[in-house]
């Protein structure tokens, strides 16, 4: 590990936290996956600034929230990773709004938004990530898109300077925004209505409910892996071209969702990027539809 005071010729100074050659697959939920040439975890916004501003300009630079959502390659990830930890978790209220760090999980800014009485942030308790990672792929579930609430976010950009969005500039569509290459969301802020408390708090709990029983939250798994191609379900198309319970290696479609992969304990990332590409060939050969990742795919073979 670097010193949080020295650099290493070509590496920033930081207050932060940076390690080299740092394991990745214990932060990811497939628990697959090599090691990030750098691993950086800042202190605070402008220590974040600092770091990338000072890094080469060729060096690429991967936002990590809390590891859904992604399947880091067997060959680990070159440049920087940048997690943001406990200084860019916390959660505030502001009238009828609600500002969250970008590290901030999706379940602490909908129990956040509950306890002040604002309704309409309740579906980000089916979010399996950060608030920075909703910002970035438009997340959404149970109806509701991270485009209905967001007003701005808050970016340190990949040349180090530090810029508020608005919603609009972020050109939100289904799963996608325009957010620049290597730049991180260190902060959003959501809006909501004025609502029951007790009543937003039975819907985070139906929504619990919903996906504790139909979805493999238990397992080594990264969430949704594809998109909802327009006018279908994903699961749906895996399901009628006969994917559920597919098995490749120790990697496998998962039997209770089948937009769903599964590490069964010792898959490699080849193993489940692999198992994924098989399944939308036969989607396609079945129905004719190409379905499109969901679930983020970095780093080298």
């Amino acid at each position: 590990m670097l010193s949080q005071v020295e650099g290493d010729g070509n590496t920033p100074v930081v207050r932060g936290r940076l390690t080299e050659r740092a394991p990745l697959a214990p932060l990811i939920w497939f628990k697959s996956g090599g090691a990030a040439d750098l691993l950086f975890e800042p202190a605070d916004a402008d220590d974040l600034a600092a770091f990338l501003a000072g890094l080469a300009p060729d060096r690429p630079v991967l936002p990590l929230g809390l590891g859904s959502n992604l399947i880091v390659r067997d060959g680990g990830v070159p440049g920087a990773v940048v997690r943001l930890g406990k200084p860019f978790a916390r959660v505030s209220i502001e009238g009828g709004l609600v500002r969250a760090g970008g590290g901030a999980p999706g379940i602490a800014v909908a129990s956040a938004a509950r306890d002040a009485g604002i309704a309409g942030l309740e579906f980000l308790r089916g979010i399996p990530g950060t608030a920075g990672g909703a910002v970035r792929m438009n997340a959404g579930a149970y109806g509701r898109d991270v485009s209905d609430i967001l007003e701005g976010a808050t970016l340190v950009l990949r040349d180090g300077r530090i810029e508020t969005w608005e919603a609009a500039r972020l050109r939100y569509r289904y799963r996608h925004s325009v957010l620049p290459d290597g730049a991180v969301v260190v902060e959003a802020l959501f809006r909501g209505t004025p609502g029951d408390p007790a009543a937003i708090g039975a819907e985070m709990d139906r929504i619990a409910a919903e996906r504790e029983a139909s979805q493999p939250l238990r397992s080594r798994t990264g969430g949704s892996t594809f998109k909802n191609p327009p006018g279908h379900k994903a699961w749906a198309l895996v399901d009628a071209a006969g994917c559920r319970g597919l098995t490749l290696g120790h990697a496998q479609v998962s039997d209770k969702h089948c937009n769903f992969l599964l590490n069964l304990g010792d898959a490699t990332s080849a193993d489940i990027e692999a198992l994924g590409e098989q399944v939308r060939a036969q989607v396609l050969a079945e129905s004719g539809v190409s379905l499109e990742w969901e679930i983020q795919r970095v780093g080298r073979p």
